[in-house]
């Protein structure tokens, strides 16, 4: 099912994960020997338009083929590969996977002439604040990049409650005020003071995992114009391992980013959080203490044991000023942290948000204290 969504995403279907995982749950009672049922029903799930039939149908008619086409067994279906295809398949495209994962991201290279692209009216940009990430294109990358160091802006100007003197404007301290004209009879010398900024620190842990494609591109772009406003930010990616790319993200022009990324392995594979987790807290736990805040962002999918994930979050969680899991699938309305990892999780986290559209990325900010 997963390979029949990134099928029809690649004839043009904005197919998100929660329809894939609605699709597996369709075969629980469609009758999968039947081809013009399961057609039917798959159809329900992916298609939103009538102008995405034709598109459906054709990839379906490609993946789904008939009992005469794939040979003898299940009509309907497409025939397993001999045994040992599979996995020389996967070992010849290894290679070419990772990479590609990233270099997809890019689309066309930006433009010589350096002219600056349109700024999106206050309309589009509230349009495109609401949609789904997964919906996304990439040709539309820039776009969605303007509102993004917007939103990364907003949240690097929290001030704390605590305020500093200052020689003029702000607001008026009182307490000063009286003291420094105690002599006088009016209120001639007025003191000033002011919101003195936090330093605070971030981690970010970025799940770059196969499930979540269809948002690492544009959590990726969070992440990198954060790491462009911040002062005190680490940031790293896992998947299978730990990566810290803290400085592949520090550039000018994000596109350069992602070319820098590609130097970067484990991209698109498995999901295995405990472990990640686990080397973070052995080789990076001194990045972390009661002034950071550590922000973990995944779909909570672990292929891993969650005894280990959930032992090596305490660990985190014990050094942390807060921390914080922002999962994308929670922008679903039907969505329920059932997998094993996200069940081990949220126990431990202080905050559990969604991270799915630029509109949840922006309350974000309404966390970001300590």
């Amino acid at each position: 099912m997963i390979r029949f969504a990134a099928l029809l995403r690649r004839e043009g279907l904005p197919v998100t994960l929660g329809q894939t995982t609605d699709g597996v749950r369709a075969l629980e009672v469609l009758d999968v020997g039947d081809r013009d049922e399961l057609r039917r029903g798959l159809r329900t799930v992916f298609v939103g338009r009538p102008e995405e039939m034709p598109a459906f149908d054709r990839s379906f008619d490609l993946f789904w083929r008939q009992e005469s086409e794939a040979g003898a067994g299940l009509p309907g279906l497409v025939q397993p590969t001999p045994e040992g295809e599979d996995d020389a398949r996967l070992a010849a495209g290894a290679q070419k996977r990772e990479a590609l994962a990233l270099e997809t991201w890019g689309g066309e290279e930006e433009s010589e002439s350096g002219d600056p692209l349109g700024v999106p009216a206050v309309s589009d940009q509230e349009a495109l604040s609401g949609r789904d990430f997964s919906t996304f294109t990439p040709d539309q990358l820039d776009e969605v990049y303007r509102l993004t160091v917007q939103i990364a802006r907003r949240l690097a100007r929290r001030l704390s409650r605590r305020r500093r003197p200052v020689a003029r404007r702000g607001r008026v301290d009182l307490r000063r005020t009286l003291r420094a004209n105690l002599s006088r009879g009016d209120l001639i010398d007025l003191k000033f003071r002011r919101r003195k900024r936090r330093k605070v620190r971030l981690v970010l842990l970025c799940d770059v995992s196969g499930s979540m494609d269809l948002y690492s591109r544009f959590l990726l772009q969070f992440l990198f114009a954060l790491q462009n406003v911040f002062g005190r930010v680490e940031t790293f990616t896992f998947s299978t391992r730990l990566t810290r790319v803290s400085d592949h993200l520090k550039g000018r022009s994000y596109r350069q980013v992602l070319r820098r990324l590609t130097d970067v392995r484990d991209w698109s594979g498995g999901t295995r959080i405990g472990e990640s987790l686990a080397q973070f807290n052995r080789e990076w736990s001194h990045l972390v203490d009661r002034r950071t805040i550590v922000i973990v962002l995944s779909d909570g999918w672990d292929t891993g044991e969650p005894e280990l994930l959930a032992g090596e979050l305490l660990r985190i969680k014990r050094r942390a000023g807060r921390l914080i899991w922002l999962n994308p699938l929670l922008g679903n309305p039907s969505y329920e942290p059932l997998t094993r990892g996200m069940a081990a999780a949220l126990p431990l986290v202080d905050d559990f948000a969604a991270a799915h559209n630029l509109a949840s990325l922006r309350e974000l900010a309404s966390r970001l204290t300590l």
